[in-house]
């Protein structure tokens, strides 16, 4: 799974994968230590219990104001 997060303080952020089935997974953490921009990851995500067919989600929270951000581009490999 990867993402493309474009983010003035990355540490704000806390990322959810949904599957269609409704079950979250947790891909990253707040942290208020990690003052880097943008996030540009690949997570390892177990799919193995999860539909393949369906919609998959990406929930990106940020958890403190002040700033703004979007994702710019997200993608996961079965």
């Amino acid at each position: 799974m990867s993402v493309n997060i474009v983010h003035t303080y990355r540490g704000d952020l806390q990322i959810d994968l949904i599957a269609p089935n409704g079950t979250s997974t947790r891909l990253k953490n707040s942290s208020s230590s990690d003052g880097a921009a943008n996030v540009i990851a690949t997570y390892p995500v177990n799919t193995s219990g999860s539909p393949r067919n369906g919609t998959w989600q990406l929930k990106v929270t940020d958890v403190y104001s002040g700033d703004t951000g979007y994702i710019n581009q997200w993608s996961i490999q079965f």
